[in-house]
C-alpha cells in the first residue's frame, strides 16, 4: 500500500536534490535481558528503503532513553549516514524539551545544509526565539506545587481520549508556576461522586456523546454546585451543568437532554434548528470557528478582557432558551456569550461571587498553546488554586 508513496518521495528526490531532505524516525528498541539498546528495526526499515531507491539523510531514533554512542556508531554504519545525523529522540518528562535537544545535536544545521536553506530569525515571537522556548521550558520544569483535577467522564478506556484538554490543563497550571495531577472518573452506575470528587481542587466536565455516565457526570455538577468547587464543562459538560441546575434549582425533575432522553418532560438541551432535517450524520454538525459575542462583566469576559472572540465548534444540541426564566436568573444563572445571530448560547454560568462556575459550547482547548495558555483555562486553574489554598 505504502509503495506509491515511496515512490513519489524517490521521484521528489531526484527532481529536486538540493531541496529535500529524507529523514527516518524509527524505534530503537532496549532489550533489558542484555542490557542494551537495539538498532536491528533501525537497520531493516532501513535496507527496505535503499531497496526501493531512497537513502535517509538523517536518522531520529526514538527510545526511552537518549541513544548512546556505540548505537549511533552502529546505526551510521550500517544506515551509511554520518554519525552526526544519527539524532536522540528519548522520553521526555517535558515534551517542549525536545526542539531544545535537537538543537543541542545539530539537526537544524544538518537541515539547513541538506536542503541549502540559509537559516536566519524571520520574526520575533515565543515560538521562533530561542531564548522564550528555553524559558518557557525552564516554566514548565521548575513548576513545584501540584493541582488536583477531577474529570468525571466515560473514555478513559484509552489515556489520550481528552488530550487536548490534559494538555490545555497543563498549559494554564505552568503559567501560575503549578503541575496538574488529573483524576479521570470513569462514571459507572456505582460511582460515589461524592467520595470521588472530596479531595479535589477543581471538576471539568468532559465532552461526550450518548447515555452511558450521564447521570454520574450530571451529579459530578450538582457536587460542584453544592461544595463551591470550581468548574469547567466542556461542550456536553456544559449543556449537562445546565440539565444540573434546572434539577437543582428550578425542580424541573429529570430534565435532561433530548439527545439521552427523547421523552423527557424538560427538553433544556435539543437540536440546534438547522439540525432539525439532517438525516445523514457524517459532517453535518455546526463545526469549526465561529465569532463569539461575550456579555461584559461575566466570568468569561473576565477571562477574554474582549467582547468578541474565535473559538471552535463541534456539536448538534444545545441549550433551550425557553428554560432560561426569571426564576433562573433570579437564582445566578447567566448566558455569558451568544453567536452573532444572539439564537444560540455559546456559555453559560453562576453568578457567584464565592463560586466560580462556567460551561462553554465551544472547546477553548483547541486553541492553548504552551507559550500562551487559554484564556478561560488560565483563570479556571487560577480559581482551583484559589480553592485549594483556602482549604
Amino acid at each position: 500500500e505504502s509503495s506509491i508513496f515511496l515512490e513519489a518521495f524517490r521521484q521528489i528526490k531526484l527532481d529536486s536534490h538540493n531541496q529535500t531532505a529524507f529523514i527516518h524516525v524509527t524505534l530503537i528498541p532496549y532489550s533489558r535481558a542484555v542490557g542494551q539498546q537495539k538498532s536491528k528495526p533501525t537497520q531493516h526499515s532501513v535496507k527496505m528503503l535503499q531497496s526501493v531507491g531512497l537513502q535517509p539523510d538523517i536518522i531520529i531514533g526514538r527510545s526511552e532513553t537518549p541513544l548512546d554512542k556505540e548505537i549511533k556508531r552502529k546505526i551510521s554504519s550500517y544506515s551509511n549516514i554520518p554519525e552526526n545525523a544519527v539524532i536522540s529522540n528519548p522520553d521526555l518528562e517535558i515534551v517542549y524539551e525536545l526542539p531544545l535537544l535537537f538543537e543541542e545535536q545539530g539537526l537544524g544545521d544538518l537541515i539547513c545544509e541538506l536542503i541549502d536553506l540559509k537559516a536566519k530569525l524571520v520574526s520575533y515571537s515565543e515560538v521562533t526565539n530561542y531564548s522564550e522556548w528555553v524559558k518557557m521550558v525552564g516554566m514548565f520544569k521548575n513548576a513545584k506545587e501540584t493541582v488536583r483535577i477531577a474529570m468525571p467522564g466515560k473514555y478513559f478506556n484509552i489515556s489520550d481520549s481528552y488530550i487536548s484538554i490534559n494538555v490545555a490543563l497543563e498549559d494554564a497550571a505552568a503559567h501560575h508556576g503549578y503541575k496538574t495531577e488529573l483524576k479521570m472518573i470513569n462514571i459507572d452506575e456505582n460511582t460515589n461522586i461524592e467520595d470521588e470528587i472530596k479531595d479535589v481542587d477543581g471538576i471539568l466536565l468532559t465532552p461526550g456523546f450518548g447515555e452511558r455516565a450521564v447521570e454520574g457526570m450530571i451529579k459530578s455538577a450538582e457536587c460542584a454546585m453544592e461544595h463551591k468547587i470550581p468548574f469547567l464543562g466542556i461542550c456536553f459538560g456544559a449543556q449537562l451543568f445546565f440539565a444540573a441546575f434546572c434539577r437543582k434549582y428550578l425542580g424541573l425533575k429529570n430534565a435532561n437532554s433530548t439527545e439521552i432522553d427523547k421523552n423527557t418532560p424538560y427538553p433544556v438541551v435539543d437540536l440546534l434548528e438547522s439540525q432539525y432535517q439532517v438525516n445523514e450524520k457524517g459532517g453535518t454538525m455546526r463545526l469549526g470557528a465561529e465569532n463569539i459575542i461575550i456579555e461584559e462583566g461575566t466570568k468569561l469576559y473576565e477571562a477574554y478582557n474582549q467582547q468578541v472572540i474565535i473559538e471552535r465548534f463541534r456539536h448538534r444540541y444545545h441549550i433551550q432558551e425557553r428554560f432560561i426564566t426569571e426564576e433562573a436568573k433570579n437564582k445566578g444563572f447567566v448566558v455569558s456569550s451568544r453567536d452573532q445571530s444572539s439564537k444560540i448560547i455559546n456559555s453559560i454560568e453562576l453568578n457567584r461571587k464565592d463560586h466560580w462556575m462556567v460551561g462553554t459550547q465551544f472547546h477553548p482547548e483547541f486553541k492553548s498553546r504552551p507559550y500562551k495558555p487559554s484564556p478561560l483555562y488560565y483563570n479556571f486553574i487560577k480559581e482551583c488554586i484559589k480553592f485549594k489554598n483556602s482549604k
